[in-house]
């Protein structure tokens, strides 16, 4: 899905969104950030901060910056430890004093068979794990981190990393990387999983929202078509999958060559990393069969009986 173009907001700004919550955008964009990570300031008197984001001293200040007489920040939390989401979280505490709550640190929420991947050796993924992170104050799926004035209900979706939360907020819903606007998310084995990350998807279908804060690009005012989207996109790649392993076995490599046909040379390896997920979940549901160990170089092909 296209980025959409009119969402360009200047770095270090802090933007209300609504009342009570103000969106900060880091300094970072890439191919794999947009324009950046959203930073958001929850809160009119003591402030939660969700994602601070990556090590920047510039994003620091105004964080800092945004902070009003009178306001204080009280909370920090981080939603997964990914580079570009997580390491700033030491630096504010030790500014601010605010404990930082996640769920985990970076293998926290791993499944089974991508520990044992993990543990066969080098599977490629590590997209910018932030190795270092630990939480002040871990939290379970169902928990309420509550402050001056609002609560925040953590609902566990690993998928995109096994860590990874979303925060409801009444009707509105903090989802990270799980679910954004201008591109689908990354799954990338073993700290991906797609069989997690699709049953993320449908929990959050099961209630009704008005809202999507995601951890990158603007905010996501049709929730239920965006879920119906990323599920049908997902369900659309793994179609294509078995329709070229019904071809030939191949490795994830050469069916990304083949079926991401339109994606920029520079996000090809990102490509590929989604195409692996699809064969570990094809696979653990005996649709699929690798040659030899599962591994991110072995060739697939369609299971037989």
């Amino acid at each position: 899905m296209q980025a959409p173009d009119d969402f360009n907001p200047q770095p270090g700004l802090a933007e209300e969104l609504e009342p009570g919550l103000r969106r900060i955008l880091a300094p970072n964009p890439s191919p794999m950030t947009y324009r950046g990570t959203n930073t958001y300031l929850l809160g009119t008197g003591g402030l939660a901060v969700i994602d601070p984001g990556p090590d920047s001293e510039a994003h620091l200040a105004a964080i800092l910056a945004a902070v009003t007489p009178g306001q204080q920040i009280t909370h920090i939390i981080v939603t997964h430890s990914h580079l570009d989401h997580s390491p700033l979280a030491r630096r504010l505490s030790k500014a601010t004093g605010a404990a930082v709550y996640a769920f985990g640190g970076p293998q926290a929420g791993r499944s089974q068979v991508m520990a044992r991947l993990a543990a066969q050796g080098p599977a490629g993924g590590g997209e910018g794990i932030d190795k270092e992170f630990a939480p002040d104050i871990t939290v379970a799926d169902g928990a309420v981190i509550s402050g001056d004035g609002w609560a925040l209900e953590v609902i566990h979706t690993p998928g995109h990393l096994g860590n990874h939360i979303a925060l409801a907020w009444g009707d509105a819903c903090f989802t990270a990387d799980h679910v954004m606007g201008w591109a689908s998310s990354l799954v990338s084995p073993p700290d991906g999983d797609l069989t997690d990350f699709m049953a993320s998807c449908r929990r959050l279908q099961q209630r009704s929202w008005r809202v999507f804060h995601a951890g990158h690009g603007a905010p996501i005012t049709d929730p239920a078509e965006r879920l119906d989207w990323l599920i049908a996109h997902r369900e659309s790649r793994e179609a294509a999958i078995l329709a070229a392993l019904a071809q030939a076995p191949a490795t994830a490599r050469s069916l990304a060559e083949q079926i991401y046909t339109e994606t920029p040379p520079a996000l090809l390896n990102a490509a590929e990393r989604n195409v692996l997920a699809h064969l570990v979940d094809l696979t653990g549901r005996g649709q699929t069969t690798p040659h030899g160990a599962l591994s991110a170089t072995s060739v697939f092909a369609l299971s037989h009986g």
